[in-house]
């Protein structure tokens, strides 16, 4: 029997012993946006602690923040050129709201059929625990091939504020060849998937002032430029017919999709009926010339994300308001600077505002796009991947940001491999988040192969 078959059947035979383990940390409610939560935060990162130890790791130790603590952990190999890997994990969660419309209590797991339902099950508990559970596997199954890091956040949830700060203060600290991030997740429960491209993003906010109050009307309407309507005329012009963003300069910089991009992003199987089922729209829209996946990650965007003026509650009143204001973001691809497209969005919308009202912008956050198809340990997974599966890997473009691999490629100098075993219908972030736990069996079997493919490369 192989190491590696030796490491599987190790887990396999703990697995219920491990599931306690699963259980006992899904109940501990560490929801980082709620103060009142702050002793269970450090509860979370103690009850990591006390896992890493019984693992017998070199150095173990939690660093507290001005939040939430960040839990680091470090396994050392005996082999002195062996590589090194970092892994990276939150172990905050969403708040659980609103509570009644769980079918079991967030904090109180339950399995149902082939899912266990608990808030962060998914998202990333058990993501997290995935990784440790392969390393427990393999460390009892021999020596590591590799040495391995962990560094476990408490404030993702919320932004992540006080962990680009922790890595520049402990660069040596977090000083690897690899970086392992399993806070994505894969497209359907039969295709292991790697996300190797991340969209950046620019948040700005653009108000229009007109009168000093709101106005009646009746008595002012005609005579005084109402805010609203503004308002209303500008965004209807930051977009051209086809869906293409109307802002000139906007796509100047944008790399062009390849034909191997564009063949990597096509081995996703998601149709245009699946994706209208998820989404309940009535009908796929957006740029032309590109498909509906490509339009997902790997083409720019911009949106309203929110609207405010005047009068919006139940029942009327005849007002002019005094202002009107609209939250927009820019999704952006390699190689568009968000800097840049706040500077182009803003020069363009204030073309379009006449002389009758004032405008005003607030830029409230920006971050780059990311590809990471060279990622470094990336074979190795993608060969574990085919093992555990016995299918190709899928390649995924994803439209949002993880803003974490961008600070770490910034300050570490190493791309992320971005993955995970979450599946689309998971819940996160809603009432009744589940894991779907034959597909996270499976992962942690595909992290025992990645860990000890490490051995024929030592």
């Amino acid at each position: 029997m192989s190491r590696t078959q030796k490491a599987i059947q190790e887990f396999e035979n703990t697995e219920l012993e491990k599931m306690r383990t699963f259980d006992a940390f899904l109940r501990i409610p560490s929801v980082s946006s709620d103060p009142e939560m702050k002793p269970h935060l450090q509860e979370a990162a103690e009850f990591l602690k006390s896992y890493f130890e019984k693992l017998s790791m070199d150095e173990v130790r939690i660093y507290p923040t001005d939040l939430h603590p960040v839990v680091f952990a470090e396994k050392r190999s005996v082999l002195p050129e062996a590589k090194t890997l970092l892994i990276y994990g939150h172990y905050d969660v969403q708040p659980p709201d609103p509570l009644d419309a769980w079918i079991t209590p967030a904090f109180e797991p339950t399995i149902r059929g082939e899912n266990l339902y608990a808030r962060g099950a998914s998202d990333m508990k058990g993501q997290i625990l995935a990784s440790v559970f392969a390393l427990e596997s393999v460390l009892k199954t021999g020596e590591l091939p590799i040495n391995i890091k962990f560094i476990l956040e408490g404030e993702e949830e919320i932004g992540s504020p006080s962990l680009e700060g922790f890595i520049r203060d402990h660069t040596d600290l977090l000083k690897c060849d690899m970086i392992l991030n399993p806070d994505a997740g894969m497209i359907n429960k039969d295709s292991p998937t790697i996300v190797n491209g991340l969209r950046g993003l620019v948040y700005f906010e653009v108000r229009i002032d007109g009168p000093k109050m709101d106005l009646h009307s009746g008595l002012f309407g005609g005579n005084v430029a109402n805010p609203a309507n503004v308002l209303a005329r500008i965004i209807s012009q930051l977009h051209n017919p086809d869906g293409s963003v109307a802002i000139p300069g906007f796509y100047d910089r944008v790399r062009p999709l390849s034909d191997e991009d564009r063949q990597k992003i096509a081995m996703n199987p998601t149709s245009e009926a699946d994706f209208l089922e998820v989404t309940g729209a009535p009908a796929i829209f957006g740029e032309q010339g590109y498909t509906m996946l490509e339009r997902q990650g790997a083409r720019p965007t911009l949106d309203v994300n929110g609207i405010y003026a005047g009068f919006i509650g139940e029942g009327a009143k005849t007002i002019i308001p005094a202002y009107a204001k609209a939250k927009i973001s820019c999704r952006l691809v390699p190689d568009q600077q968000h800097a840049e497209i706040y500077e182009l969005a803003e020069k363009h919308i204030r073309t379009l505002v006449p002389p009758t009202v004032k405008v005003s912008f607030i830029k409230h956050s920006g971050g780059p796009s990311y590809l990471a198809d060279d990622a470094p340990g990336l074979p190795n997974l993608i060969q574990a991947f085919k093992e555990s599966w016995q299918k190709d890997v899928i390649y995924k473009r994803e439209g949002g940001s993880i803003p974490v691999a961008t600070v770490m490629q910034e300050i570490l100098g190493v791309k992320s491999i971005l993955t995970g075993f979450g599946l689309p219908d998971d819940a996160i972030h809603s009432p009744n988040e589940h894991l779907h736990l034959p597909t996270w069996r499976k992962g942690i079997k595909a992290y025992i192969r990645f860990l000890t493919s490490f051995e024929a490369q030592a």
